[in-house]
């Protein structure tokens, strides 16, 4: 698991990228500090839903976290406060330049009723990671986690109670620049907030089927298709809705004259066959730069080369190899990993006008139902693991 002593590479005037600044002064230094949190209580708590009735991103808790940052300031105390609107300026760098990201995570609760987070020092590095991209302020990132832990515990009533539903947790950043100069915001927002969600596909749910072509692109070498920027989902709309047009309900992203596997609309994807070396192999494309470093990806991946069962391997797979496996009858599952969808099987792939039907057997049988079950063991605590952090 990661260290909580891991600090961003900064983007921050002055610091270099190993996030020391070129003074010598740590980049903890310039950060927020948990122990400063203000909370304010709100005196108006909403009903909360059932579970059964959650729709995933539609409700949200009480109370959101908010830290300013500027150029001329620094960080300001982190404010824990009720759940609302924020004000943003027209010109706001955000809203016209895409100055912005987010994270997606979240809080389980256990049948020991505690309320676990899963790997989330994963997400703050891959956070810090895309605030550099951004050029958007360096911060510490054990003390936003510490600050996501206080939110949450603040909140926990709002955690099912349920081992298929979980707290959404989307910590947010963006330049807040009130100008339309194009360049490296002097102002910024950092704020947390929190949704009580069900499963978006999952296991149960019916295998997604993926339009793969390459008629579009989702992300390109030297881009920032391996950081969680917004302008990267909301790009891949108009081709999500052309995969909807042609039966499909997601894209399976092509890159390169090779029409290389990619990713599998917002998530990674696994290709379970038996290669091309008649080898079992569980196989993902490599974090080359246009891949999003998922945390359930990484989890994939880490707990297959445990068992060590069969050969695991980072490599570039191609639609022309996924077709020859196919009609050779070697693909014995794929699927997509993400903190929304956990594991989702995939059950056909639509490729230059011919219907490749991927097979998917009933519960237990695959590896993705053995994933799903030893990830949510962890996650709900049912399993005890250092992946996990007690709120």
């Amino acid at each position: 698991m990661a260290s909580h002593s891991d600090v961003p590479s900064s983007a921050l005037k002055g610091c270099d990228i190993s996030g020391t600044s070129t003074n010598g002064k740590a980049a903890s230094e310039y950060s927020f500090k948990a122990a400063d949190v203000v909370v304010e209580r709100t005196s108006d708590p909403k009903a909360k839903e059932d579970v059964t009735d959650l729709v995933f991103g539609t409700a949200f808790t009480d109370h959101m976290l908010t830290i300013e940052w500027s150029a001329g300031e620094g960080w300001q105390a982190p404010h824990i406060k009720p759940f609302g609107n924020l004000s943003l300026h027209p010109a706001c760098s955000s809203l016209h330049y895409g100055i912005q990201l987010f994270e997606g995570m979240k809080a389980y609760r256990g049948a020991d009723g505690r309320v676990r987070l899963f790997r989330p020092m994963l997400n703050m590095q891959r956070m810090a990671k895309s605030a550099e991209r951004a050029c958007l302020p360096v911060f510490d990132q054990s003390e936003l986690m510490e600050l996501i832990r206080k939110l949450v515990q603040l909140d926990q009533d709002w955690v099912p109670h349920s081992n298929s539903a979980s707290l959404y947790i989307r910590p947010t950043f963006i330049g807040t620049e009130p100008n339309l100069v194009v360049k490296k915001p002097s102002c910024a927002l950092l704020f947390v907030f929190l949704s009580p969600v069900g499963a978006y596909y999952g296991i149960g749910a019916e295998p997604v089927s993926l339009w793969a072509d390459s008629k579009y692109i989702r992300a390109w070498k030297g881009g920032t298709g391996d950081c969680k920027m917004g302008g990267n989902y909301g790009a891949s709309l108009y081709a999500q809705y052309e995969a909807v047009d042609y039966g499909c309900q997601q894209v399976l992203w092509l890159y390169g004259d090779d029409q290389q596997i990619t990713e599998a609309g917002t998530m990674n994807i696994f290709l379970h066959w038996t290669n091309e070396d008649g080898e079992e192999e569980l196989a993902t494309p490599p974090l080359d730069g246009i891949i999003l470093p998922g945390v359930t990806r990484q989890s994939i991946l880490e707990l297959t080369s445990k068992w060590g069962e069969f050969k695991v391997t980072e490599r570039h797979l191609t639609m022309a190899a996924l077709r020859r496996a196919v009609v050779e009858g070697r693909v014995r599952e794929m699927f997509g990993s993400g903190t929304a969808y956990m594991v989702s099987q995939v059950g056909r792939v639509l490729y230059q006008g011919e219907n490749l039907d991927i097979p998917c057997q009933g519960s237990g049988s695959q590896l993705s139902y053995r994933l799903h079950e030893e990830l949510t063991d962890i996650q709900y605590g049912r399993t005890a693991s250092d992946w996990t952090v007690l709120v």
